[in-house]
């Protein structure tokens, strides 16, 4: 088929690819402009650009897509039958939704209704939930309200948001795949859906880095739940006697026997740092200091000190 594929992120990445492979022609790919990254401000290529650079694909980054006439009328000259939208980072209008001969499809991480918007990965896990997925679903002007195509499921107990995010980006470049397969055999009826419950609909905003700080007067199952959904960023993290650290690894370790402030640092030892937070205890297995790698609390405390009594949290000593 002939495909115009819009997206950004790594996520993005291996869904291009595996249309790619499966023998699809990529009439071009849309990506968001170069952003300076890092101390040097240097423009830095989105992950799907460098990508489709490697497989000598055409790369478009408007500025913007709204009003912008002459991208709008590059899109329908192409003569695209479908777009394949993942994760691109801004609404399309109506003129773009409707220039390909069957429309747009979407591949969204997350069970729709469920986690409308720009961080369904993280907020699965922020706000508990034990299930995720993918749903491929076709493109309206609302956000991530159109119909369903196609939905798989996948168990998220205990996960980490990177590796939720690469399950689902697996999950994704298979389901688009198998979707275009049934367009071919079935035509456009293949993409019809089924109507999204708008009463069931929640959402999930844009994280934040100052989401990652940590509230130990919060339960330590909530504070287990911000660090696994904010890894790898913006990391959930706390301050040691006036210095950032970021918190990983974390295990519910616990009811507290008496009360201490929370954030009060418990014990230290090779399996961990414990922390008082609100009723309960959680222990820490790795840290990371500002500027510093990750290390086991195990490898770290062999130079360094974290000292017990500490309460965290307070950016000034």
């Amino acid at each position: 088929m002939k495909l115009i594929y819009m997206g950004t992120p790594e996520f993005a990445v291996e869904p291009l690819k595996e249309l790619v492979k499966a023998g699809h022609e990529i009439l071009c790919v849309v990506t968001q402009p170069d952003k300076p990254k890092n101390r040097g401000k240097k423009l830095q290529p989105t992950p799907v650009k460098e990508a489709a650079l490697e497989m000598n694909l055409e790369v478009v980054q408007p500025e913007k897509i709204k009003g912008n006439t002459e991208f709008i009328e590059y899109i329908k000259g192409l003569g695209a039958d479908l777009a394949i939208v993942a994760a691109y980072g801004k609404l399309l209008p109506k003129e773009i939704l409707d220039a390909p001969k069957m429309g747009c499809l979407n591949i969204h991480a997350s069970l729709l209704p469920k986690l409308r918007g720009a961080a369904p990965i993280q907020r699965a896990i922020l706000e508990g939930y034990l299930f995720s997925g993918v749903t491929i679903m076709k493109m309206d002007e609302g956000l991530d309200t159109g119909n369903m195509i196609s939905k798989s499921i996948l168990s998220i107990a205990g996960m980490t948001a990177d590796i939720l995010h690469d399950e689902l980006m697996t999950m994704g470049a298979e389901m688009i795949v198998e979707v275009l397969k049934k367009v071919e055999e079935e035509g456009e009826a293949a993409i019809t859906g089924e109507k999204q419950d708008d009463s069931q609909a929640t959402y999930a905003p844009m994280i934040k880095k100052e989401d990652g700080r940590i509230d130990f007067s919060r339960r330590a199952d909530d504070i287990l739940l911000q660090i696994n959904a904010l890894e790898p960023w913006p990391s959930a993290f706390t301050y040691y006697k006036g210095t950032q650290v970021k918190l990983k690894d974390p295990e519910w370790y616990g009811s507290a026997r008496e009360y201490r402030e929370p954030g009060t640092i418990l014990s230290v030892s090779k399996k961990g740092v414990v922390i008082q937070c609100g009723g309960d205890l959680l222990l820490i297995k790795k840290v990371q200091f500002a500027n510093k790698k990750a290390m086991s609390v195990a490898e770290y405390i062999k130079g360094n000190e974290l000292e017990e009594g500490v309460v965290l949290g307070r950016e000034e000593i």
